[in-house]
C-alpha cells in the first residue's frame, strides 16, 4: 500500500451533508472519493435494509472502496475520500438492529482510516424516502461518537454552515497530510 496516501471518512448521522462535501473535498483535491454503498444498495433492494443485509452491505463497501483505493494508489493520489466506511456500517447496524455481527465489527476494526470527520447535527434534516429518522439525530451522533472512540479511530468533530464545514474540513485534511492550511 502507498504510505503517503491517507484515507479520510466523512461520516455522521443522516442528512449532514456527507455526499455534498466528500466530493466537494475530493474535487478540491483533485482526488476521488468512494460513494456510500449502502445508499445505492437500499435504492435498489425498494424496502428497508434489515440484518440479513449486513454482510452484503458490507462486502459491496469494502469491494469499492479497495478498488478506489488501488486506483488512488496507481495515480499516486496522497488522498482517498470515503462518503463513510464500515466503522458508519458498523454504527447504523447497532442503531436500527440493535447489534452487529462480530466479523464485520472485526473486519472495520482492520480497516479503520487515517481519519474521520464527524459531521454534526447542528443543519436542517430533509427526508428523502431513503432516511427515515430524522427525530432521532442526537442518538445517532451519540452512537457515532461511541463507534469512533471504541475503535479508537482519530476523528474531528466538524459543525457549522455548509461553507464553516467546508473550511475545517480542509483544514483538518490538509493537517492529516501534514500540510499548512
Amino acid at each position: 500500500m502507498n504510505a503517503v496516501l491517507k484515507r479520510v471518512v466523512i461520516t455522521g448521522s443522516e442528512c449532514t451533508g456527507k455526499t455534498t462535501l466528500a466530493a466537494r473535498i475530493a474535487t478540491h483535491f483533485g482526488v476521488q472519493y468512494v460513494p456510500e454503498f449502502v445508499r445505492r444498495y437500499a435504492e435498489q433492494k425498494g424496502a428497508p435494509v434489515e440484518a440479513v443485509d449486513h454482510w452484503p452491505i458490507a462486502h459491496g463497501q469494502v469491494a469499492e472502496q479497495d478498488a478506489a483505493l488501488a486506483r488512488a494508489v496507481a495515480a499516486s493520489h496522497p488522498l482517498l475520500v470515503l462518503d463513510t466506511d464500515l466503522v458508519s456500517h458498523v454504527t447504523y447496524c447497532h442503531h436500527y438492529t440493535g447489534g452487529c455481527d462480530a466479523g464485520i465489527e472485526q473486519l472495520a476494526r482492520a480497516r479503520v482510516a487515517d481519519h474521520y470527520l464527524l459531521l454534526d447535527i447542528d443543519v436542517p434534516w430533509v427526508p428523502d424516502g431513503i432516511r427515515d429518522r430524522g427525530d432521532r439525530r442526537d442518538a445517532v451522533h451519540s452512537l457515532f461518537i461511541e463507534s469512533l472512540e471504541r475503535f479508537a479511530a482519530p476523528y474531528t468533530l466538524v459543525r457549522g454552515s455548509w461553507d464553516e464545514r467546508f473550511t475545517a474540513t480542509l483544514r483538518a485534511i490538509n493537517a492529516v497530510l501534514g500540510r499548512s492550511s
